[in-house]
């Protein structure tokens, strides 16, 4: 399968595309290099053609080249570079100490970054596109490359995506060398396992297995190992390129697969046995397997005292099926058993829709796209006025629609409890999956009432219940019954008692 991510036309005229022979240029390009510095030179410009990025640096002494340094401009720092590279060979030059053999190169001149030496076209090459340094001398067919990374990045600072109430307050970024030394500062242990593989034929993005040995089960590792080596993409710019492709289910609205910018997340799921795929340019790392109940567990949840954070959890429990059954309860009552309701609500309700001209099942599902579309439009805005034009547009648009008679006052209030309800769920792709569902139980309610509720809730019992994630039921330990497991579920027991009963985090 392959991905084509832009380009003018691409998908209007996907079959006349080139396809890609392997996975890249470099790849293809199997050759050694031979002790001819000219020649070697060739072949890098033949592969760089219309590279303006790349830099050549001349080393010459008694007007012959001696060495020639290739790199990609803003990937390496150049001021290290001169000090730590090129100063020492002109030196040498001057002292006519210039070494013959790059090994000698390697060991005597170089001091800084990592250095690797290898014969191949294609492992240099995919050294320079890494923020490496090429290095070759005359009369050597072994090229020496030398790590001086030099390309900015964002500085550490909390996760956007994920307020913290009370905790660690840094957060990843997009540099997967500092995310891994963010989990391992936290894990100071040789268990921890790091494993580096290559996605993308063309981005090259580099993914990083993550786990503890001794807590994970080997399984789940091949597992996590299989379905990653079976990605074919041209490009992997972010982590959720990948998520769809690793999930059990990807038509079920519930995520399966966990993301996050926190590290003390990671680093404690992790504890629990799963895995972490850290990718290269992008803050969110992924960890599987996920279930139904870590949707609805936030890490403030082990930072606070066992009898609130049970509190708050019992609270999201009770919202987030308000989330999903208040505005379908709502149309299903109103419209086939006002017998249901206290005289006086009806009444009440009866004499706000008098003058609204659309059944109680559209004037829901209207006010909760516009409420949809109004949280979009306040996600898309910067951030200084995003939520002012939410909560001001919000307020604006039901206050005139309950005047123009166009919506009654009651759906304005079920559809604000309902949004206010998905905004207690703590994870934001869970969140997505529940606000989905509204929608089509909606419509089971305006039609067949409270038994379209029953299907739908027994449709949904199914389908969580019979989901999985690697392997692992999503409902679990709820789903196959676990008393164990059930210590962090309903509740969250205090933490000495969790490992006092041989219960691990």
């Amino acid at each position: 399968m392959r991905w084509f991510i832009r380009g003018k036309d691409t998908f209007n005229n996907y079959e006349n595309l080139p396809k890609m022979k392997s996975n890249n240029l470099e790849e293809d390009n199997n050759n050694e290099f031979t002790s001819d510095i000219e020649q070697n030179e060739k072949i890098l410009r033949e592969t760089f053609q219309d590279c303006s990025d790349l830099e050549y640096r001349r080393i010459e002494g008694n007007h012959n080249l001696q060495g020639l340094i290739v790199y990609i401009d803003n990937l390496i720092d150049t001021k290290m570079l001169d000090e730590h590279v090129i100063k020492p060979m002109l030196t040498s030059i001057t002292n006519d100490k210039f070494p013959k053999e790059a090994g000698d190169l390697k060991s005597e001149m170089i001091s800084v970054g990592t250095t690797n030496s290898s014969t191949k076209v294609s492992e240099t090459i995919r050294n320079l596109l890494e923020g490496y340094a090429a290095i070759l001398i005359t009369g050597s067919s072994n090229v020496i490359t030398v790590s001086i990374p030099g390309s900015s990045k964002r500085s550490i600072e909390e996760a956007s995506s994920e307020p913290v109430i009370r905790g660690p307050r840094d957060g990843f970024i997009e540099h997967i060398s500092t995310n891994i030394s963010l989990i391992r500062s936290r894990l100071k242990t040789s268990k921890l396992k790091i494993e580096y593989i290559t996605l993308g034929e063309v981005s090259q993005t580099r993914i990083a297995i993550t786990y503890l040995k001794g807590i994970v089960q080997e399984t789940l590792v091949d597992e996590v190992r299989t379905r990653l080596n079976s990605i074919q993409l041209d490009g992997v710019l972010d982590s959720a390129y990948i998520e769809e492709f690793i999930e059990d289910q990807p038509y079920s609205p519930f995520p399966q697969v966990h993301s996050t910018e926190r590290p003390d997340v990671v680093a404690a799921e992790l504890l629990e046995g799963k895995v972490a795929i850290l990718v290269d340019t992008t803050p969110f790392v992924l960890i599987v397997p996920m279930t139904f109940w870590t949707g609805l567990q936030a890490s403030e949840d082990y930072y606070s005292r066992w009898p609130v954070a049970t509190f708050v959890r019992w609270i999201r429990f009770l919202f987030i099926n308000l989330a999903i059954f208040a505005p379908p309860l709502y149309v299903a009552i109103t419209t086939f058993h006002q017998e249901m309701i206290p005289t006086n609500l009806v009444l009440s309700i009866l004499a706000s829709r008098e003058a609204v001209p659309f059944p109680a099942m559209i004037e829901a599902l209207l006010m909760e796209v516009i409420f949809e579309a109004l949280r979009e439009a306040g996600n898309r805005l910067p951030k200084q006025i995003g939520p002012t034009i939410s909560i001001v547009g919000g307020l604006v648009i039901g206050q005139s629609s309950v005047q123009a008679g166009l919506i009654s006052a009651p759906v304005v209030i079920i559809v604000s409890i309902t949004g206010i309800s998905a905004f207690t769920i703590p994870r934001y792709s869970f969140g997505n999956g529940i606000r989905l569902l509204r929608f089509p139980m909606l419509f089971l309610a305006g039609t067949l009432g409270l038994y379209g509720i029953v299907l739908g809730l027994i449709g949904i019992i199914l389908h969580v219940t019979s989901l999985r994630s690697f392997g692992v039921l999503y409902f679990s330990p709820v789903s196959p019954l676990k008393l164990t497991g059930l210590k962090d579920v309903l509740i969250r027991i205090p933490i000495w008692a969790k490992f006092r009963s041989g219960v691990k985090r």
